[in-house]
């Protein structure tokens, strides 16, 4: 299963990684990508992962802002610690 994380922090893309890597032995961190612009580049000049583990609030503006320029039908499993962007996260 071919992953890409997009989490800003270093140190929480790093440990959402391993914890991916100890539940699923066969689970390949396909990127951790760090900003909107990186994310769109990536997924514009890459195939689409199996899964994506995504933060809501990047450095660069809303993780949501991805999913509106690239067309992506990969599972996402939204990350945030900030309540009230949940809601738009299930509409997503």
């Amino acid at each position: 299963m071919k992953i890409v994380i997009i989490e800003d922090e270093q140190h929480t893309a790093e440990d959402l990684a391993e914890t991916i890597k100890k539940a699923e032995s066969g689970a390949q961190i396909g990127a951790i990508l760090r900003s909107v612009k990186e994310a769109v580049a990536y997924f514009q000049n890459n195939e689409r992962p199996d899964l994506i583990f995504c933060d809501i609030q990047l450095g660069d503006g809303l993780s949501f802002e991805i999913f509106n320029r690239i067309p992506i039908s990969s599972p996402v499993i939204f990350c945030t610690a900030y309540d009230e962007y949940a809601l738009k996260a299930f509409k997503a």
